[in-house]
């Protein structure tokens, strides 16, 4: 059985996920609500920053959003994340404790894989939905394309070097539902607080499959 319907169902939202690096959390409800406004309500903020958990607290607050909690590694991370409102976990890889405080937590994990026997330990375990990391340094879109040949029933979420001039090169593959991406929220942009410049950015990027 499935243990990433859910995932699924938040990755399928948009085209691309946006990956987000916090560093204030005074920034994270106005940079929610461009990037909704924008198209993109799926968002991965990643418990990279001192600030990444009340980004997390500010973002779920923001309406039509669905917030996740991006670099889970350990248990504390999966508990941390659901208490702060986390809807979705994602991980660059996976292990057993990682996926049991998820499913104790009741919370929905992308789970990395970047080999075939990575993705079929993975699908073992009930997980069919799956992050490709690093896409790009992992073979990018060619590589994602041969390892869903013996491997259709597995859908991925590539992120790591996907960019606005390959993210087409991933979308448009059979096993791909999206990708994520860190371009639609520039540093730049979101220090100086350029909201409409990122609504821009990420209705551009909700376009990419169309």
């Amino acid at each position: 059985m499935s243990k990433t319907h859910r995932t699924r169902e938040i990755c399928a939202l948009a085209p691309i996920v946006p990956v987000l690096v916090v560093d204030d959390e005074a920034l994270a409800r106005p940079l929610a609500e461009a990037l909704v406004a924008g198209g993109l309500p799926a968002l991965e903020v990643t418990l990279r920053t001192p600030a990444a958990l009340d980004a997390i607290r500010a973002m779920s607050t923001v309406p039509g959003g669905v917030v996740g909690a991006g670099t889970l590694i350990t248990p504390e991370d999966v508990r941390a994340a659901k208490e702060a409102g986390a809807q979705f976990g994602v991980s660059p890889g996976a292990t057993d404790a990682l996926i049991a405080a998820c499913e104790a937590e009741g919370l929905p994990l992308l789970p990395g894989a970047a080999t075939a026997s990575e993705a079929m330990q993975l699908l073992e375990k009930g997980y069919d939905m799956q992050k490709f990391f690093p896409a790009e340094a992992s073979g990018g879109a060619p590589a994602l394309k041969a390892i869903g040949a013996p491997l259709p029933q597995v859908t991925f979420c590539p992120t790591g070097g996907v960019s606005p001039t390959n993210a087409k090169d991933y979308l448009c593959l059979s096993n791909v539902v999206c990708a994520g991406g860190s371009w639609v929220a520039p540093k730049d942009m979101v220090q100086s607080g350029d909201w409409a410049g990122i609504e821009a950015l990420a209705r551009a990027a909700s376009g990419l499959t169309d």
